[in-house]
């Protein structure tokens, strides 16, 4: 019984969170797409990671993408590694916008839960998200505060940055720390100097 009521009202904030008809002169599909460069590190803010993210085509996806593109919303950064491949970064006015996202009153809710609530209750979450995505066969997404390729103490040493990522060997900040990667995988929360871990609490 619990368990198809979970659902339902994770169904209904989920619908609250992405507004009815257009906020701001923008589609749902298109707040999913400003939500999620928000929130994704700078290896997973592409197209195809935010198709994989959100279990749509990248068609569907770059259409939206090119979309807020026109509108200045967001920008294309080339790689200089690679000419051919290219992040996707937010604009001034992309960034503006985003006070004004129908998510927020879901995100004012979270904060009105009991203290001790968040850890808890955003551990569940992510676990059954963990779960679909095994089930579908989707990456499963998170953050590098709780994924196993993240290395470092959180010590600054001379031409080293505090963390790094041991998948790809790429050099990473605390603020790196709780942004969405798509080279995600489970691991055990480390405790960090000044970050939050894990996504659940935002």
């Amino acid at each position: 019984m619990y368990s198809r009521v979970i659902a339902e009202l994770l169904l209904r904030l989920g619908r609250i969170a992405s507004g009815e008809g257009l906020v701001e002169g923008l589609t749902p599909a298109q707040w999913t797409v400003l939500r999620y460069f928000a929130r994704a590190n700078r290896f997973s803010r592409t197209p195809s990671a935010f198709a994989a993210f959100h279990g749509t085509t990248r068609g569907t996806a770059s259409q939206t993408i090119k979309n807020l593109e026109i509108q200045g919303y967001l920008t294309r950064i080339r790689s200089q590694a690679d000419g051919r491949s290219a992040r996707l970064d937010f604009t001034d006015k992309g960034r503006a916008i985003l006070v004004n996202d129908p998510f927020e009153a879901v995100v004012r809710a979270a904060d009105d839960l009991p203290p001790g609530v968040h850890s808890h209750f955003a551990a569940a979450l992510q676990r059954m998200l963990g779960q679909i995505a095994l089930e579908r066969g989707r990456p499963p997404f998170g953050t590098c505060a709780s994924c196993k390729h993240l290395e470092g103490d959180g010590c600054c040493r001379e031409g080293r940055a505090p963390y790094a990522c041991g998948f790809i060997g790429e050099p990473l900040l605390p603020e790196d720390l709780d942004e969405l990667c798509i080279n995600f995988a489970p691991g055990k929360p480390m405790a960090m100097k000044g970050s939050v871990t894990g996504a659940a609490s935002r």
